[in-house]
C-alpha cells in the first residue's frame, strides 16, 4: 500500500546535507549580500543600537516635591488677601504629584439649616406636593423637606436641609482668580536606583552648588539640570496655555528619563525632563473637563454655633513620572546575541537555494548535484522497501 511505503520511507531514509559548490556570479552575489545584510543587523542594530552586550536594568525611584510662590488678590467678597504656598497646595505632600489651586469658587459662611435648592429641572416647583420629604438625588445640595419656598422673586424651588446657603457653581470665575500662580516654582527632588548594579543618583547633580540652586530656573538649553521649574514653562513646553488651563485645571505629566550606559562613566549619567498634557483636551468633547474637588474650612462662634466657608478647587496637579533603563557589560547577553547572529547566517543558504533549484534556467541540472539517491547495500539485488524478497 502506498502509505506503508510513505511510513517506511520516513522511518527507514536518512538525509545528510550535502556540498554543492555553484560557480555562479548571480548566486554568489546573492549570497553575500544577505550574509553583509545579516552582518550589518547584527553589528549596527543588534550590538550598536540595542546594546545588546548589555545586561540591563529598570529604575527604582523616589521623588519629593516643594512648591514656592506668592500672590496677592483683591475681590468684593475676600478683600485683600495674599495667598503664600499654605493656601494653594492641597494636600500639602502627595505622592509623585502636587496640585496647585489655580481658580476657586467660594461659598461663605454656611450653616446647617433650611433653604431653597438650585434650580434645575427637578428641583423647581410650584407648590409644595412637587417635592418629596427625604428625596435626594445625585445632584442634591441637601435633603428635601417636602416644601416649595421662594428661591428668588420669579422661581420657586425644593426646601432642603442643608449647609446654606447652597452652593451656586454655575459660572466658574474667569479669567482664573489666582492669575499670579504662573510664576510659582516646584522643586523637584528625585532619587534612583539601579538594583542589579547597586547604582543610585538624584537629578540634583554633583555639580550644582547650593548658590546655583537658589538663582536657577529650568531652561531646555541654558539651565537643562537644574531642578526647579516654573509653573508657566511646564505648561508652555507641553504646548498648552496656562492662564486658559487655570480656569478650569487639568493634569500635567513632568517626566524625567534616567537612560543609563553605566559601561561610560558616572556623570554620563544625567536626567532628561521633558513635560506633556495627561488629561485630554478635546474640543469637541467639553463635558466635565479639567479637574476640580471641594473642601472646606470649619469654624465656631462664642456661642457654639458652627459654620464653614466651602471652596471648590480648581487647579493644576502636576504628576512627576520617573522611568528609564540601565545597561552595563556582560557576557552571558554578548554570547547569546553572537550567537544568535551565526544562526541567521543560515537564511542566505536557504535563500540561495531557493533561487538555485526554483528560480534559475538549469534548476534541474542543479537538484541531480544538489540531491543523491543511495539505495541501502546491506539489501539484496532488486530489494526495495515495501515489496517481500
Amino acid at each position: 500500500m502506498v502509505w506503508c511505503g510513505a511510513v517506511q520511507s520516513f522511518l527507514f531514509e536518512y538525509d545528510t546535507p550535502r556540498i554543492v559548490l555553484i560557480r555562479s556570479r548571480k548566486v554568489g552575489l546573492v549570497n553575500r549580500g544577505v550574509q553583509l545584510a545579516i552582518l550589518a543587523y547584527v553589528i549596527g542594530w543588534v550590538f550598536v543600537w540595542e546594546k545588546g552586550y548589555q545586561e540591563t536594568d529598570s529604575v527604582v525611584s523616589s521623588v519629593t516635591t516643594k512648591v514656592k510662590g506668592v500672590t496677592l488678590t483683591n475681590t468684593s467678597s475676600l478683600g485683600a488677601r495674599v495667598w503664600d504656598v499654605a493656601d494653594y497646595v492641597i494636600p500639602p505632600q502627595e505622592e509623585n504629584s502636587v496640585f496647585v489651586m489655580t481658580n476657586m469658587i467660594f461659598t461663605l459662611n454656611q450653616t446647617q439649616g433650611q433653604c431653597p435648592e438650585l434650580p434645575d429641572d427637578k428641583t423647581e416647583c410650584s407648590k409644595n406636593n412637587s417635592c418629596v420629604p427625604g428625596y435626594v438625588s445625585t445632584h442634591s445640595n441637601g435633603i428635601q423637606t417636602g416644601k416649595c419656598v421662594n428661591y428668588n422673586d420669579s422661581i420657586k424651588t425644593c426646601e432642603v436641609f442643608a449647609w446654606c446657603p447652597v452652593e451656586d457653581d454655575y459660572h466658574v470665575p474667569k479669567p482664573a482668580f489666582l492669575q499670579g500662580a504662573e510664576n510659582f516654582t516646584i522643586l523637584v527632588k528625585n532619587n534612583i536606583w539601579y538594583p542589579k548594579f547597586n547604582f543610585t543618583k538624584r537629578n540634583i547633580l554633583p555639580t550644582i552648588n547650593s548658590t546655583y540652586l537658589k538663582n536657577c530656573i529650568y531652561d531646555s538649553k541654558t539651565d537643562p539640570f537644574c531642578p526647579i521649574f516654573r509653573l508657566g514653562k511646564i505648561v508652555e513646553a507641553a504646548g498648552q496655555n496656562f492662564q486658559e488651563m487655570a480656569v478650569e485645571g487639568g493634569v500635567m505629566g513632568l517626566q524625567i528619563n534616567w537612560d543609563c550606559n553605566l559601561d561610560r562613566a558616572a556623570s554620563y549619567c544625567v536626567p532628561k525632563y521633558s513635560f506633556r498634557r495627561l488629561d485630554n483636551k478635546d474640543t469637541a468633547h467639553t463635558v466635565s473637563p479639567g479637574y476640580n474637588f471641594r473642601f472646606a474650612k470649619y469654624y465656631k462662634d462664642s456661642s457654639g454655633i458652627e459654620s464653614r466657608t466651602l471652596v471648590k478647587a480648581y487647579g493644576i496637579r502636576f504628576d512627576i513620572i520617573v522611568f528609564g533603563k540601565a545597561g552595563k557589560f556582560d557576557v552571558i547577553p554578548t554570547m547569546i546575541n553572537i550567537g544568535s547572529g551565526l544562526a541567521l547566517f543560515g537564511v542566505a543558504t536557504v535563500l540561495c537555494d531557493l533561487v538555485v533549484l526554483n528560480c534559475m534556467k538549469k534548476k534541474y541540472y542543479y537538484r541531480e548535484k544538489k540531491y543523491k539517491y543511495v539505495e541501502d547495500y546491506e539489501m539484496g539485488d532488486g530489494e526495495t522497501y515495501g515489496t517481500d524478497s
